[in-house]
């Protein structure tokens, strides 16, 4: 397993109105050092932050690789590349399938720790101009993942993500997608992912509500953006 693992680029962003909505997914690559407090990189915003960023979703990670098969799948003449997905940190190397929930990574002077998969929401339809895109990511897995910081620190894309920990019982993203999204209602999958103490606090609130109640939330707001 390789520990060691360098990024494409870093990006931040400013919140505008593009596409006919308010959305900060636009983001510009940060070529010096940045400062990564418990709340994300200094100089990004978020716009709602109702369902984004906060303390467990300080940072969001998407693998390069994932843009080649967005191209292939649409067919499209768009620019599929970084940072298309509003990602702050892009990869090559590691992806939904080597990534675990829970891993800890030193990050220059920081640490930071994967808190969950990432929600992909209908601002990514609007961004790309593709009415179901939420739905095809969410349904193949390839949403990339988020961060919560567990020590702040100056971090920059020459500093490499050094694997320090990883928790006896981790789930890597894909297994946490395909149970969370692909199997809702899977009980016996749903008591291992309530396991999963390092699981963010939203999702781990709906995996609760799942077992008790045996019914699914809404995702269509999340995901298309109307009822």
């Amino acid at each position: 397993m390789n520990n060691t693992h360098y990024l494409t680029n870093i990006y931040c962003g400013k919140v505008a109105v593009r596409y006919g909505i308010e959305t900060a997914i636009d983001k510009q690559p940060i070529n010096t050092n940045v400062y990564l407090s418990f709340d994300g990189l200094a100089g990004d915003e978020c716009a709602d932050k109702l369902h984004h960023g906060g303390l467990e979703r300080a940072l969001h990670q998407y693998p390069a690789e994932h843009y080649g098969y967005w191209q292939e799948k649409y067919n499209s003449n768009s620019a599929w590349q970084a940072a298309g997905m509003g990602e702050n940190m892009s990869s090559i190397g590691m992806t939904e399938q080597t990534v675990c929930l829970g891993d800890r990574y030193q990050w220059g002077e920081a640490i930071i720790e994967v808190s969950q998969p990432r929600s992909p929401c209908f601002k990514l339809n609007k961004r790309w101009g593709i009415e179901g895109l939420s739905v095809d990511m969410q349904d193949v897995s390839r949403s990339g993942w988020l961060y919560r910081v567990i020590q702040p620190g100056m971090v920059s894309v020459e500093e490499p993500l050094e694997l320090i920990d990883r928790v006896d019982n981790a789930m890597t993203i894909t297994a946490v997608c395909e149970t969370f999204f692909g199997d809702p209602l899977n009980t016996e999958k749903l008591l291992k992912l309530k396991e999963q103490n390092t699981l963010s606090a939203s999702w781990m609130e709906k995996v609760e509500q799942r077992l008790v109640n045996n019914e699914v939330e809404n995702w269509n707001f999340r995901l298309l953006d109307h009822a």
